[in-house]
């Protein structure tokens, strides 16, 4: 198994936000994570990346014990976050954005040679390379932002809400990219508020409610769920 969350919670300050969740990532498969708003699906994330200590379980990635490690030591070892919201840097260009993802890398060499393939992969940043991110649209923004952690050259791309607020047409553009990241061998968790889009994409779910784990199985099958599709896909 790729990565492992067992029994793992987590709170913010004396709040608590996750409680005794376990998730499975098999290497070279999609793992989607759906809920409702404030359910725990970003929590879950942040603790996989780093970016918020568990209070309880433990989290492995290859074997090994990450929970613990500070995000920069996370990232190191092999997994990058697409956070919501995006998070690009405003006032940097596209390509200063994009070698911000290598900034843990020496490999000087294959940094410039994975910038190529960001730009071959995304050809509308090749176009503004030099442009002001925030100046770009919301699907370019999008696609900043999974360029810049696919520059650290990740194992593991952990992904949380890639199709909020987006047109319909990006959003299955955005949709095609997972697909294509995920067939060269780069193994996805998936959080999506589109339940449909995230069932679609995913080999296998994760159902969070208040904080807990309530669902757990192939995602085909989880889509068929008769509480599934009352709850998060509106039939």
């Amino acid at each position: 198994m790729l990565l492992e969350m067992k029994g793992v919670s987590a709170a913010y300050g004396k709040i608590p936000a996750i409680r005794n969740i376990s998730v499975s990532v098999p290497e070279g498969k999609i793992v989607t994570i759906i809920g409702a708003n404030g359910a725990g699906k970003t929590t879950t994330l942040r603790a996989m990346s780093g970016m918020l200590p568990v209070t309880a379980g433990e989290i492995t990635f290859e074997g090994k014990r990450i929970d613990g490690l500070p995000a920069s030591k996370v990232v190191a070892h092999g997994i990058a976050h697409v956070p919501e919201g995006r998070r690009i840097f405003p006032d940097m260009t596209v390509e200063e954005n994009l070698r911000t993802g290598a900034f843990l890398r020496r490999d000087w060499d294959e940094i410039e040679k994975d910038l190529d393939k960001v730009y071959t992969r995304f050809p509308r940043l090749r176009e503004r390379r030099t442009q002001r991110a925030q100046t770009m649209s919301g699907g370019e923004q999008q696609m900043l932002a999974i360029g810049r952690a696919l520059m650290s050259n990740p194992r593991l791309l952990l992904m949380d809400e890639p199709s909020m607020g987006l047109a319909p047409v990006i959003v299955d553009e955005i949709a095609r990219i997972i697909r294509e990241i995920n067939d060269r061998g780069l193994s996805v968790v998936l959080v999506e508020q589109n339940a449909e889009l995230a069932l679609e994409l995913a080999d296998h779910a994760y159902v969070l409610e208040t904080g807990k784990c309530a669902l757990e199985g192939p995602a085909n099958e989880l889509h068929e769920n008769e509480h599934v599709r009352a709850a998060y896909l509106g039939i």
